[in-house]
């Protein structure tokens, strides 16, 4: 993990705000250096510039008070929306990780551009991409 914590992959403000303890198992600390270091270390290193983590790991708590689906990847630590700015910038990142040929599970453009949700699963590499709303 050379750009990103894990502090950086679990804060959240929602929790924050309604109190959600948001800490991590072992196993899910495991599964978010996985993800580090298989995709957004690669991909901060090819963009050469900081890449914004807005949610990485969510506990079912955390992931119900956001909305987030009941198989989310968050859930396990696996996944991160990310972002760089605005549709536009963010574009960047969507096309950087195909480019790349990181070993993604899934790629979601979402909400327009507003972030994109990346997964990565050792078990699981079937570089799945989505444009979701």
């Amino acid at each position: 993990m050379k750009y990103f914590t894990i502090d950086e992959l679990i804060s959240s403000p929602t929790a924050k705000a309604e109190k959600i303890d948001n800490t991590p198992t072992d196993k899910i600390k495991k599964n978010l250096t996985l993800l580090v270091d298989n995709i957004l270390d690669p991909l901060r290193e090819a963009y050469s510039k900081p890449i914004k983590v807005n949610s990485g790991y969510r506990c079912p708590a955390l992931n119900k008070a956001v909305g987030g689906v009941s198989n989310s990847e968050h859930l396990t630590g696996n996944a991160a929306d990310i972002s760089i700015g605005g549709p536009k910038e963010n574009k960047v990142l969507f096309d950087l990780i195909q480019k790349l040929h990181l070993p993604f599970r899934q790629l979601l453009w979402e909400h327009g551009g507003a972030w994109v949700h990346v997964s990565y699963n050792p078990n699981d590499i079937k570089r799945e991409v989505k444009n979701i709303g």
